[in-house]
């Protein structure tokens, strides 16, 4: 599958039936699997043969799906996971330790902020959270001796900056740690990380991969180029033996293209088991069949609604890569050329009180914790799925107490836009 179009690796790769079998990927709705001996059993146990004994580990339905979105990223493996806090979680988790450091940007997901600020914190992993515009000069002077990762969003829930891809990858790779990319918003369809340097790319598959907020789910995918050996120091877990599986050195028996996705299944998911379900596989892949053709709506809507409230005058301010004024414009137009997403933020003039009323007086988009799908949603960030964070860090992140975010889906956009100008009215 690696010659074929987007358009074609969406509906077919992954999977390829043979003959008689099905032609859609089978559901195996089995928690474990049968051998006839103990011995054949035991290689799968020591990582000495592939296939399947539990399905906590890995299952058949789960590694088609993943396949696909691992020759849709241009990368060499994947796994998925029960959500995308779980897919950023294991991605960190894999390579960091107590004693670890990560380099962040500040404009990520309120979620991903608080895993990495709070909860990883508690684990012994500390982190520099570093503005997506800052120089390459402060960049770098994030990071410290133990610096393991580097983290950001390709386009940051929901302040939709845009992450110039290529210095946070120079400097992670100056600083001889990977760049970790979540790509949910744009998905592979409209920027490929990988082709910009980063080195591992992950997804909450819940959103656009999905399509119709049916299945939670997420993605890690390695790029399968960085060499974890250069300085093997650093990560241990990679390069030294791992006596829970007979001493097996995962950077040395699976190379460059299969070691962390081994070591992620074998150790990761072994021990915290958030796995995806088969069902939810299936669903997903469902979405993936349609994505590259549901991107583009998306993304005619967003710039049609975001073009819209910029000349609103209740509209004090709009955050939409796609439109000419947006700071980040000129980078979207480097790393996104076909748009980025039909996300849209704005600020409404009167603050947190004046956003909520218009929430309410909206009839096509829905008040829900959720972005990314076939129905327009919305919501206020500061008092649903950032209401973690102090102002300060809202303020941080970009993200005004007033602000809206806005999920444009697949309806007509003339709808859209006439339902958001009853609202404001």
């Amino acid at each position: 599958m690696t010659n074929y179009g987007m358009d074609t690796k969406c509906v077919q790769a992954g999977y390829t039936p043979g003959n008689g079998e099905p032609r859609q990927i089978p559901i195996v709705q089995s928690t474990t699997f049968k051998y006839n001996t103990s011995e054949d059993m035991g290689k799968l146990f020591d990582l000495e043969a592939s296939g399947y004994f539990y399905t906590r580990l890995q299952n058949p339905t789960n590694d088609y799906v993943a396949a696909k979105i691992a020759a849709l990223e241009g990368g060499t493996a994947a796994m998925l996971t029960s959500s995308g806090q779980a897919a950023n979680f294991f991605a960190l988790f894999n390579i960091c330790e107590t004693g670890s450091h990560i380099v962040s940007s500040a404009s990520i997901y309120g979620g991903t902020f608080n895993l990495i600020a709070v909860t990883m914190k508690k684990m012994g992993i500390d982190v520099t959270f570093v503005s997506p515009d800052c120089t390459e000069e402060e960049l770098n002077a994030a990071f410290r001796e133990n610096t393991r990762a580097v983290f950001g969003e390709t386009i940051a829930n929901p302040a939709l900056t845009v992450l110039d891809i290529e210095k946070f990858a120079k400097a992670a790779h100056a600083h001889g740690v990977p760049l970790i990319v979540d790509n949910t918003f744009p998905t592979p369809v409209n920027c490929r990380p990988i082709e910009w340097g980063a080195d591992i790319v992950t997804h909450s598959t819940t959103k656009y991969m999905d399509g119709h907020g049916a299945a939670v789910g997420g993605c890690v995918v390695d790029s399968g180029k960085f060499d974890w050996m250069a300085e093997a120091e650093k990560f241990p877990g990679l390069t030294t033996p791992d006596e829970s599986y007979h001493g097996i050195v995962y950077a040395e028996k699976f190379g460059k293209e299969g070691a962390f996705i081994t070591k992620c299944t074998a150790q990761m998911m072994r021990d915290l088991g958030c796995i995806q379900s088969p069902q939810n596989a299936f669903y997903l892949n469902l979405g993936l069949e349609s994505l590259h053709v549901r991107m583009p709506k998306h993304v005619e809507n967003g710039q049609a609604v975001a073009e819209f409230l910029e000349k609103h005058p209740k509209v004090v301010k709009v955050s939409y890569p796609g439109l000419a004024s947006d700071p980040y414009h000129a980078l979207a137009e480097k790393y996104l050329p076909k748009g980025g997403c039909g996300v849209v933020s704005f600020e409404i003039e009167g603050g947190r009180a004046a956003a909520e009323a218009f929430m309410g007086k909206l009839k096509l988009a829905a008040i829900e914790t959720h972005v990314a799908d076939a129905r327009t949603c919305c919501l206020n960030p500061a008092t649903s799925t950032h209401r973690q964070l102090t102002d300060e860090q809202l303020a941080a992140a970009g993200i005004p107490a007033g602000l809206v975010r806005m999920s444009c889906g697949l309806e007509s956009k003339e709808d859209l836009i006439a339902d958001i100008e009853q609202a404001l009215a």
